[in-house]
């Protein structure tokens, strides 16, 4: 099953390789996946048409079968949508490189997709703790995209 990347020439490995260690790190076997790289305006856009928030947001998940009652016993599937603008905006805020906070949001969409949510204190600690070890994991893969971002840098 392919991990499809909407994305600058560059980013797709990187990206397919954080998507498939954050599943495979979660003991789920990787299906139909699309990570599509976007801005601010697209994930406003979606943010109010699915969830019903009018304001922009920096990952948005959707899953194909969260529903199913299978559903974790299938390979994950969805789409991970990205604004490219909150990836800058959060790298400044956390200080780090723009490669670090991308990778970042493409394992939390993936956890997402592996059924993880972060609504509650207990959930919330449990994602950060997967997120960084999904992090120590990809650490190759965010290095790999904080150089593929560095030519982007160089011409703003």
């Amino acid at each position: 099953m392919p991990i499809s990347v909407e994305a600058p020439r560059g980013f797709a490995a990187p990206l397919r390789a954080l998507v498939t260690q954050a599943v495979k790190g979660e003991g789920r076997r990787v299906g139909d996946i699309t990570v599509v790289l976007s801005d601010d305006a697209t994930l406003r856009e979606l943010n109010r048409q699915w969830r019903g928030l009018d304001k922009a947001t920096d990952v948005l998940s959707f899953a194909y079968d969260e529903y199913e009652p299978d559903a974790a016993t299938r390979p994950v599937t969805g789409d991970l949508v990205i604004s490219m603008g909150r990836v800058s905006a959060q790298a400044k805020r956390f200080r780090v490189a723009e490669g670090v906070e991308l990778a970042r949001l493409v394992i939390h969409g993936a956890l997402h997709l592996c059924g993880h949510d972060h609504m509650q204190a207990a959930e919330r600690k449990e994602m950060r703790a997967r997120e960084a070890a999904a992090m120590r994991r990809g650490r190759a893969a965010a290095a790999r995209l904080t150089a593929a971002l560095a030519p982007a840098r160089r011409h703003r």
